[in-house]
């Protein structure tokens, strides 16, 4: 008699943006190369990636909740209504695992079980907790998030993070996110970049990404080589500012957001991250997929996981920062580094696979 298949589902507001939502679709890709039904269930329509028709996929809204009875009443009501939706239209999943708020505070609600919350920033540094400030209201409320189920951590970082942060409250374990190798490497051949031996940063302006401590940095070296910036945020115009302050307004390339930003990475001389704190730092990751080589702040979780003490900046150190990309712009390939097969997107969802059949779930009387 045959066996029937098991049934993930991965659960996130919304499939737009950074990140995360590319963990989730490459995580349930290797789900499904496991074997497993895999479904996505989202919480807004919004969508900026290809979708794979491997997987499943589903919109709930949350919106008419939200609107009608507030966010916590809210989420409540449609943690019920989110159960229902996935025993009446999926079946009974073996493992659940949640993404992100507010999709976590909602499942928090939920009275399914197998559930997990993949944890994907180093959260004192995202939220910005004082760890001295114990009546912290937004921190005591996520502890009583995720008190209710085990945690995944993106990163050995973020892990430590979360546990000095919140304590031992409930099982986690560390596992890196999943890098499409072979998708990535075919999305770098789609065409040649106008541009030719550059530096490239791709992430977001914002205040984590510190662009204005790699324009300050930058400014200190010969600029033999153009550097390109990948991206869109509240802050380019402030750093547009900041590069015609410093003279920097024919050597830095603002690109804006790029659909596909792998060729660029391909071609890129080197890479460079000059974060104050990531989760796991895919970049880089995705990077070393396609042989490029990186250099990157030691931001507290992420890049020293996947790159050598030779390739780490120090965080906020112009000069420091400086001289680095003096020596990559001389020599990139002394910052070359191997991609990890432990990354691919089969052997990411088996460790998930591992954990989750192994931890207790915590004690969820009073949910």
């Amino acid at each position: 008699m045959k066996q029937p298949t098991k049934i993930v589902v991965l659960v996130i507001n919304c499939l737009q943006g950074a990140g995360a939502e590319r963990v989730v679709l490459t995580l349930g890709q290797g789900f499904y190369e496991l074997g497993y039904q895999v479904h996505i269930l989202r919480f807004k329509p919004l969508v900026e990636y290809e979708l794979s028709p491997d997987l499943n996929y589903h919109i709930l809204k949350f919106k008419p909740y939200k609107m009608i009875l507030g966010t916590k009443r809210g989420e409540k009501v449609f943690a019920r209504a989110v159960d229902k939706y996935i025993l009446n239209n999926i079946g009974q999943p073996d493992i659940i695992l949640s993404n992100l708020m507010p999709t976590d505070s909602i499942l928090s609600y939920s009275r399914l079980p197998n559930i997990n919350y993949v944890i994907h920033n180093t959260l004192s540094l995202l939220y910005k907790f004082d760890r001295a400030n114990q009546g912290n209201k937004s921190k005591s409320r996520m502890i009583n998030i995720y008190a209710k189920h085990p945690c995944i951590c993106v990163s050995k970082g973020v892990e430590a993070d979360f546990i000095e942060t919140f304590g031992n409250i409930t099982p986690t374990t560390a596992i890196h996110n999943p890098i499409d190798r072979d998708n990535i490497r075919k999305l770098a051949e789609a065409f040649v970049p106008e541009y030719q031996n550059y530096i490239i940063h791709v992430g977001s302006f914002k205040e984590a990404k510190r662009h204005d401590v790699l324009l300050k940095a930058y400014a200190q070296t010969d600029q033999s080589l153009p550097l390109l910036l990948l991206g869109e945020g509240k802050r380019k115009s402030d750093m547009k500012s900041l590069a015609v302050e410093l003279g920097l307004e024919d050597k830095v390339v603002f690109l804006g957001f790029r659909e596909n930003p792998f060729p660029y990475i391909k071609h890129a001389q080197f890479k460079i991250l000059t974060s104050d704190w990531e989760g796991f730092a895919l970049v880089i990751a995705e990077a070393l997929a396609l042989g490029t080589p990186v250099i990157s702040t030691d931001c507290p979780s992420g890049p020293s996981e996947l790159l050598p003490k030779n390739n780490l900046m120090p965080m906020r150190d112009v000069d420091a920062i400086a001289n680095k990309l003096s020596q990559a712009m001389n020599n990139p390939q002394q910052f070359q580094s191997a991609f990890d097969d432990a990354l691919l997107p089969v052997k990411v969802a088996k460790k998930y696979i591992d954990f989750i059949e192994t931890s207790p779930s915590p004690n969820l009387h009073g949910v």
